[in-house]
């Protein structure tokens, strides 16, 4: 009893933490609304929503195979190689490199790869597969280490460690592995479709350009078809179908490039070196990285870490009212599915993505990559807090409505949704990154400058810089989790 209470105190301590730490980042924060008629610009949004029209064929079907195409190929082969590295996840060097790929955005890959291999459908195949074979890694081996080792430990000892682990562990948890895969394809989708923001021919560069033009209507109608794709997975991606996908894939749109080898050696012996380190001047190296951390870097970190925190707050807010919209216990059926479906929509829209539309409505402040954080990690949490509620158990005289809402299901979710906020947390600092590209001062936004000035070696300092923090705060996640006792990764069910 005395420990429980210990852990109440201690989740209790780290919420109010939490909550001032948001509070605090407000006062910082820049929340002006820059746009003359935001009521004006989300009405014609609205109307073309309402009448979407849609592109020609000869537009729309290239974009949305080739946004299939590097989806399949990216994220199952990061899948096969993730699972490898997973196996591996012991030694430090697989933990190591596993953290660093996946800490950096596949945007932020895609700019680098374009350096070597232009816009071709290598770039976007090496951008999805990097980060996600991290990710995959991590995940599947957090998901292997959680299984029961006791069948393990009562086979042959002298089996080998893979034995072990592949025909006990594996086998036990498989159908978590094969779920958090499919899950993975949905995040895919919407990886590949953003990549059209840096200018692969993906779904997200035709809307990209509608947006822009304010062609409202024919924005609509892509976004529509990107929905209708995001529903149709759960029917038609079956992991009997995935080498058939795979082939099709490849025979579709081969992941190559016309790569001259001088361009890859200007890029790892010039382009990526400051000048300084180029004639052995480490001083003056120093005096680079300086000046850079002071002038661009600092502010950018800074504003990341605002910018999350807010996030995660809203994050947090929003995910506490939307998830019993989805739950049995306060709604029926059709009301549920109607819920579910809204879920489903917010969720399947990039964080960057809704960022751009709103940046369109409130322009260039924090309050697009708030509301588009919010939003997409919001409708995931409530999702998944609504399915923990089915599994619990209450007296037959439970108290209705409210009463139920906050006295009953709250105090018995709360560390759930605390184990998953804190999953989130990192990977709301990593799209926070990111959407600097949008002009919000992030870490991003000095990344992005510094690859339209051609400052290359800029720009990789301040993207390992983006890794750095992310490492640090995903690191700080799993602290919190293993100290509260909470579970180390949720599987996502979809």
């Amino acid at each position: 009893m005395l420990k429980e209470n210990q852990q109440t105190r201690s989740i209790v301590q780290v919420t109010l933490f939490m909550f001032a730490m948001a509070l605090i980042a407000l006062i910082f924060a820049d929340l002006e609304i820059h746009h003359s008629n935001p009521a004006s610009e989300l009405t014609l949004m609205a109307k073309g929503f309402v009448a979407p029209q849609f592109p020609s064929w000869d537009i729309l079907m290239p974009a949305l195979l080739k946004t299939i195409a590097f989806a399949i190929q990216g994220v199952v082969l990061a899948g096969v190689l993730g699972f490898i590295l997973a196996l591996f996840f012991r030694y430090i060097i697989v933990r190591v490199v596993a953290a660093f790929i996946r800490a950096i955005h596949e945007l932020f890959w895609a700019l680098l790869f374009i350096q070597i291999t232009g816009l071709s459908p290598l770039t976007a195949f090496l951008a999805i597969l990097v980060p996600y074979s991290g990710i995959f890694a991590k995940v599947f081996s957090e998901i292997i280490e959680e299984t029961d080792n006791r069948v393990a430990n009562s086979i042959n000892p002298r089996a080998s460690y893979l034995s072990k682990v592949l025909f006990t562990r594996v086998l036990l948890c498989w159908s978590q592995i094969k779920t958090y895969f499919l899950y993975r394809m949905e995040c895919g989708i919407r990886s590949s479709a953003i990549l059209g923001f840096v200018g692969l021919p993906t779904l997200g560069f035709e809307l990209e350009s509608f947006l822009r033009q304010g062609y409202y209507h024919e924005a609509a109608g892509i976004l529509y078809i990107f929905f209708a794709l995001i529903l149709s997975l759960k029917t038609f991606f079956k992991l009997p179908l995935i080498p058939i996908y795979l082939i099709a894939a490849f025979i579709y749109l081969p992941p190559f490039a016309e790569v001259s080898w001088l361009t890859v050696m200007t890029f790892f012996n010039e382009d990526i070196i400051p000048k300084v380190l180029q004639k052995g001047d480490f001083i003056g190296f120093f005096s680079w990285c300086k000046n850079l951390w002071l002038n661009e870097a600092c502010y950018g970190v800074f504003n990341t870490l605002v910018l999350g925190q807010i996030a995660l707050l809203c994050t947090a807010l929003m995910s506490l009212l939307l998830f019993p919209l989805r739950s049995a216990l306060f709604f029926s059926k059709i009301p549920r599915s109607f819920s579910n479906l809204g879920l489903i929509v917010m969720r399947s829209c990039p964080e960057y993505l809704l960022a751009f539309i709103a940046l369109l409505v409130f322009g260039p402040s924090m309050i697009p990559a708030i509301i588009a954080l919010s939003i997409h990690n919001s409708s995931i949490i409530a999702h998944l807090l609504a399915l923990h509620s089915i599994n619990l158990t209450f007296r037959e005289d439970l108290c209705k409505g409210v009463n139920c809402y906050f006295f009953e299901v709250i105090p018995r979710l709360y560390r759930q949704f605390l184990a998953l906020l804190f999953y989130r947390w990192e990977i709301i600092l990593r799209e926070t990154a990111i959407l600097g590209m949008l002009g919000i001062p992030t870490l991003g936004f000095y990344i992005d400058s510094a690859f339209e000035d051609i400052r290359i070696d800029r720009a990789v300092f301040l993207i390992i810089i983006s890794a750095l923090l992310n490492i640090s705060i995903d690191h700080i996640a799993v602290y919190c989790r293993r100290h509260l006792h909470m579970i180390n990764q949720p599987v996502l069910k979809f």
